[in-house]
Protein backbone atom coordinates (compact mmCIF):
# COMPACT_ATOMS: atom_id res chain seq x y z
CA UNK A 1 0.00 0.00 0.00
CA UNK A 2 1.47 3.61 -0.94
CA UNK A 3 0.15 7.03 -0.88
CA UNK A 4 -1.09 6.45 -4.26
CA UNK A 5 -3.19 3.72 -3.30
CA UNK A 6 -6.77 4.26 -3.39
CA UNK A 7 -8.17 5.56 0.29
CA UNK A 8 -8.79 3.07 2.54
CA UNK A 9 -11.98 2.84 5.15
CA UNK A 10 -11.54 4.46 8.45
CA UNK A 11 -13.55 3.38 12.11
CA UNK A 12 -14.14 6.09 15.09
CA UNK A 13 -13.56 3.73 18.03
CA UNK A 14 -16.35 4.94 20.03
CA UNK A 15 -16.76 1.43 22.34
CA UNK A 16 -15.01 3.23 25.91
CA UNK A 17 -17.44 3.23 28.77
CA UNK A 18 -16.92 6.80 29.36
CA UNK A 19 -16.02 6.21 32.94
CA UNK A 20 -13.85 9.60 33.55
CA UNK A 21 -16.04 11.60 32.07
CA UNK A 22 -19.50 10.51 33.63
CA UNK A 23 -21.30 10.69 30.00
CA UNK A 24 -21.13 9.00 26.74
CA UNK A 25 -18.07 11.36 25.13
CA UNK A 26 -19.19 11.10 21.74
CA UNK A 27 -22.49 13.05 22.72
CA UNK A 28 -20.12 15.54 24.96
CA UNK A 29 -20.68 19.07 23.31
CA UNK A 30 -17.61 20.81 22.39
CA UNK A 31 -18.15 24.21 20.58
CA UNK A 32 -21.82 23.20 20.36
CA UNK A 33 -21.38 20.24 18.60
CA UNK A 34 -21.03 17.28 19.35
CA UNK A 35 -17.73 15.54 19.87
CA UNK A 36 -18.36 12.73 17.76
CA UNK A 37 -19.90 15.21 15.08
CA UNK A 38 -16.39 16.75 15.26
CA UNK A 39 -14.23 13.43 14.46
CA UNK A 40 -16.35 12.67 11.60
CA UNK A 41 -15.73 16.12 10.11
CA UNK A 42 -11.90 16.15 10.01
CA UNK A 43 -11.94 11.81 9.26
CA UNK A 44 -14.40 11.69 6.53
CA UNK A 45 -13.09 13.20 3.84
CA UNK A 46 -9.87 11.56 3.67
CA UNK A 47 -11.61 7.66 4.19
CA UNK A 48 -13.15 6.19 1.28
CA UNK A 49 -15.75 5.51 4.24
CA UNK A 50 -16.50 6.03 7.48
CA UNK A 51 -18.02 3.81 10.43
CA UNK A 52 -18.38 4.12 14.07
CA UNK A 53 -17.90 1.23 16.16
CA UNK A 54 -20.22 2.08 19.78
CA UNK A 55 -21.34 -0.49 22.26
CA UNK A 56 -24.31 1.64 22.64
CA UNK A 57 -25.65 2.03 19.22
CA UNK A 58 -28.90 3.61 20.25
CA UNK A 59 -26.91 6.90 21.34
CA UNK A 60 -25.51 7.54 18.47
CA UNK A 61 -29.05 8.64 16.08
CA UNK A 62 -27.06 11.64 15.56
CA UNK A 63 -24.24 10.23 13.14
CA UNK A 64 -26.97 9.58 9.94
CA UNK A 65 -26.01 7.87 6.83
CA UNK A 66 -23.05 6.50 8.87
CA UNK A 67 -22.65 2.66 10.00
CA UNK A 68 -22.55 1.73 13.70
CA UNK A 69 -21.40 -1.45 14.72
CA UNK A 70 -20.69 -3.17 18.07
CA UNK A 71 -18.00 -4.96 18.90
CA UNK A 72 -17.51 -8.43 17.51
CA UNK A 73 -15.68 -9.90 21.12
CA UNK A 74 -18.02 -9.67 24.13
CA UNK A 75 -17.06 -8.17 27.92
CA UNK A 76 -15.81 -4.78 26.90
CA UNK A 77 -12.47 -6.54 26.16
CA UNK A 78 -10.53 -2.86 25.55
CA UNK A 79 -9.88 -0.84 22.27
CA UNK A 80 -8.30 -3.65 20.74
CA UNK A 81 -11.93 -5.36 20.56
CA UNK A 82 -13.08 -2.41 18.57
CA UNK A 83 -10.09 -2.37 16.16
CA UNK A 84 -11.20 -6.51 15.13
CA UNK A 85 -14.65 -4.99 14.49
CA UNK A 86 -13.35 -2.12 12.63
CA UNK A 87 -11.32 -5.01 10.33
CA UNK A 88 -14.33 -7.13 10.24
CA UNK A 89 -16.62 -4.41 9.15
CA UNK A 90 -14.04 -3.20 6.43
CA UNK A 91 -13.67 -6.50 5.08
CA UNK A 92 -17.50 -6.69 4.45
CA UNK A 93 -18.56 -3.60 3.51
CA UNK A 94 -15.21 -2.47 1.37
CA UNK A 95 -13.74 -5.96 -0.28
CA UNK A 96 -11.36 -4.17 -1.94
CA UNK A 97 -9.50 -2.70 1.20
CA UNK A 98 -6.10 -3.81 2.12
CA UNK A 99 -6.09 -1.65 5.23
CA UNK A 100 -8.47 0.02 7.90
CA UNK A 101 -7.72 3.07 9.72
CA UNK A 102 -8.87 3.42 13.51
CA UNK A 103 -9.24 6.88 15.41
CA UNK A 104 -11.20 7.32 18.73
CA UNK A 105 -13.93 9.59 19.50
CA UNK A 106 -12.63 11.75 22.02
CA UNK A 107 -9.50 13.35 19.74
CA UNK A 108 -11.21 16.71 18.55
CA UNK A 109 -7.59 17.82 16.67
CA UNK A 110 -7.18 15.12 14.52
CA UNK A 111 -4.59 16.26 11.59
CA UNK A 112 -6.41 16.35 8.61
CA UNK A 113 -3.38 14.38 6.83
CA UNK A 114 -3.69 11.70 9.06
CA UNK A 115 -4.60 9.16 6.89
CA UNK A 116 -2.47 10.20 4.12
CA UNK A 117 0.40 9.76 6.55
CA UNK A 118 -0.08 6.92 7.62
CA UNK A 119 -0.84 5.18 3.85
CA UNK A 120 2.19 6.52 2.79
CA UNK A 121 4.64 5.34 5.36
CA UNK A 122 3.57 1.45 4.99
CA UNK A 123 6.10 -0.41 2.71
CA UNK A 124 5.13 -4.07 3.31
CA UNK A 125 1.55 -5.40 3.09
CA UNK A 126 1.68 -6.52 7.00
CA UNK A 127 2.78 -3.67 8.05
CA UNK A 128 1.06 -1.24 10.83
CA UNK A 129 1.43 2.13 10.61
CA UNK A 130 0.81 4.11 13.74
CA UNK A 131 0.63 7.47 14.83
CA UNK A 132 3.42 9.18 16.75
CA UNK A 133 3.98 12.72 18.42
CA UNK A 134 6.36 14.56 20.69
CA UNK A 135 8.08 10.95 21.03
CA UNK A 136 4.54 9.11 22.48
CA UNK A 137 2.93 6.31 20.30
CA UNK A 138 -1.01 6.73 19.78
CA UNK A 139 -1.48 3.01 19.10
CA UNK A 140 -5.34 3.39 18.46
CA UNK A 141 -4.37 6.37 15.64
CA UNK A 142 -3.32 3.39 13.32
CA UNK A 143 -3.56 2.01 9.71
CA UNK A 144 -4.37 -2.03 9.83
CA UNK A 145 -3.97 -4.84 7.89
CA UNK A 146 -6.94 -6.52 7.68
CA UNK A 147 -5.61 -9.62 7.15
CA UNK A 148 -4.21 -9.44 10.83
CA UNK A 149 -8.05 -9.89 11.66
CA UNK A 150 -8.08 -13.76 12.83
CA UNK A 151 -5.17 -13.24 14.42
CA UNK A 152 -5.97 -10.48 16.81
CA UNK A 153 -9.44 -12.48 17.23
CA UNK A 154 -6.96 -15.20 18.62
CA UNK A 155 -5.18 -12.63 21.15
CA UNK A 156 -8.28 -10.84 22.04
CA UNK A 157 -9.38 -14.69 23.43
CA UNK A 158 -6.08 -15.71 25.14
CA UNK A 159 -4.09 -12.95 25.57
CA UNK A 160 -4.89 -11.66 29.94
CA UNK A 161 -3.11 -8.55 29.38
CA UNK A 162 -4.48 -7.24 26.25
CA UNK A 163 -1.79 -4.77 25.78
CA UNK A 164 -2.39 -2.89 22.42
CA UNK A 165 1.45 -1.68 22.20
CA UNK A 166 2.16 -5.02 23.20
CA UNK A 167 0.00 -6.56 20.05
CA UNK A 168 1.79 -3.67 17.58
CA UNK A 169 5.01 -4.00 18.39
CA UNK A 170 4.98 -8.24 17.83
CA UNK A 171 4.13 -7.34 14.09
CA UNK A 172 5.86 -5.21 11.96
CA UNK A 173 5.12 -1.84 12.76
CA UNK A 174 6.50 1.65 10.95
CA UNK A 175 5.94 5.06 13.34
CA UNK A 176 4.58 8.00 12.05
CA UNK A 177 5.63 11.52 13.45
CA UNK A 178 3.10 14.36 13.75
CA UNK A 179 4.16 17.51 14.76
CA UNK A 180 2.59 19.51 17.59
CA UNK A 181 0.20 22.32 16.74
CA UNK A 182 2.15 25.61 17.51
CA UNK A 183 -0.70 28.82 19.17
CA UNK A 184 -0.43 31.94 20.34
CA UNK A 185 -1.03 29.92 23.75
CA UNK A 186 1.83 27.49 23.31
CA UNK A 187 1.82 24.05 21.77
CA UNK A 188 -1.12 21.52 21.75
CA UNK A 189 -0.78 17.93 21.01
CA UNK A 190 -2.78 16.97 17.72
CA UNK A 191 -3.94 13.65 19.39
CA UNK A 192 -5.18 15.48 22.57
CA UNK A 193 -8.02 13.51 23.92
CA UNK A 194 -10.72 14.67 26.13
CA UNK A 195 -11.18 11.79 29.22
CA UNK A 196 -12.53 14.13 32.03
CA UNK A 197 -14.91 17.42 31.95
CA UNK A 198 -11.40 19.43 33.01
CA UNK A 199 -10.28 18.15 29.91
CA UNK A 200 -13.02 19.21 27.98
CA UNK A 201 -12.66 22.66 29.13
CA UNK A 202 -9.27 22.68 27.97
CA UNK A 203 -10.58 21.64 24.68
CA UNK A 204 -12.89 24.23 24.50
CA UNK A 205 -10.40 27.11 25.02
CA UNK A 206 -8.29 25.88 22.10
CA UNK A 207 -10.98 24.76 19.99
CA UNK A 208 -11.19 28.87 18.37
CA UNK A 209 -6.80 28.83 18.29
CA UNK A 210 -7.09 25.75 16.03
CA UNK A 211 -9.97 26.90 14.02
CA UNK A 212 -8.41 29.92 13.33
CA UNK A 213 -5.22 28.23 12.02
CA UNK A 214 -7.40 26.48 9.23
CA UNK A 215 -8.80 28.91 8.07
Amino acid sequence: MSASADRPPAVILAGGRSSRMGSDKAAVLLGGRRLLSHIIERVAPQAAGLGVNSNIIARLDFAPGIAVFADTVPGHAGPMAGVLSAMRHAAACFPAASHVVTVPTDTPFIPRNLVARLQGAITEPVQIAVAYSAGVMHPVFALWPISLADELEHWLLTDEKRRVRSFIESHGMTAVDFPVIDTAEGSIDPFFNINTPADLETAERWLPLIEDMER
